[in-house]
């Protein structure tokens, strides 16, 4: 049903999507990119119910209650619980998401490297310290709202190398442009 929601909105807005998921790839960090507004996330999990990416987001377990939690959950959130680790410590964001990613056969995470919907000059990296953890490839998802064109662009396996691998994808996303272009990647 989703998916033809899905179908539905794209054709009523004249949006399309570029390609299909890599069968191949069953675990990897999703970054969607550029994150400057609200609508990024309708069009965004829309257009991976299209190409039948099985991704998820993180979200808090404390914000997975009652109907909104059943209503986030059906959309693909999943919780993140910061469980106490040896130590007495709470475990990381990112060494939850590494957990997560090592104990499934099959995940694709979400994730927006910007941290917000303003401008952000440098990229929050933990999704590449995810990636690398877990030892799953980083696939770049775009929206670009001036072609209206959603789709997947390069895959990159993390190889140590962060900063030249982070401008590697940043250089693929100043070619999209954001709802709101302003706020993109420059």
């Amino acid at each position: 049903m989703m998916r033809t929601l899905s179908r539905f909105l794209f054709w009523i807005t004249g949006w399309k999507v570029n390609k299909q998921w890599p069968k191949e790839i069953k675990k990897a960090v999703l970054i969607a990119i550029p994150h400057t507004s609200n609508w990024d996330l309708l069009y965004a999990r829309a257009a991976f119910y299209l190409m039948r990416v099985p991704v998820k987001f993180t979200i808090k377990k404390e914000i997975m209650v009652g109907p909104l939690g059943w209503l986030i959950k059906s959309v693909g959130g999943i919780a993140i619980d910061r469980k106490r680790i040896p130590g007495k410590r709470k475990q990381t964001y990112t060494e939850a998401m590494v957990g997560m990613l090592k104990a499934s056969d099959e995940l694709v995470i979400m994730v927006t490297p910007e941290g917000t919907r303003s401008y952000a000059p440098k990229w929050k990296t933990g999704f590449y310290h995810i990636a690398l953890g877990a030892e799953v490839p980083v696939v770049i998802g775009f929206l670009d709202y001036k072609k209206k064109l959603a789709g997947l662009g390069p895959i990159i396996y993390p190889n140590g190398k962060m900063e030249e691998q982070i401008e590697e994808m940043m250089s693929f996303g100043r070619g999209v442009t954001g709802k709101h272009p302003e706020k993109g990647i420059k």
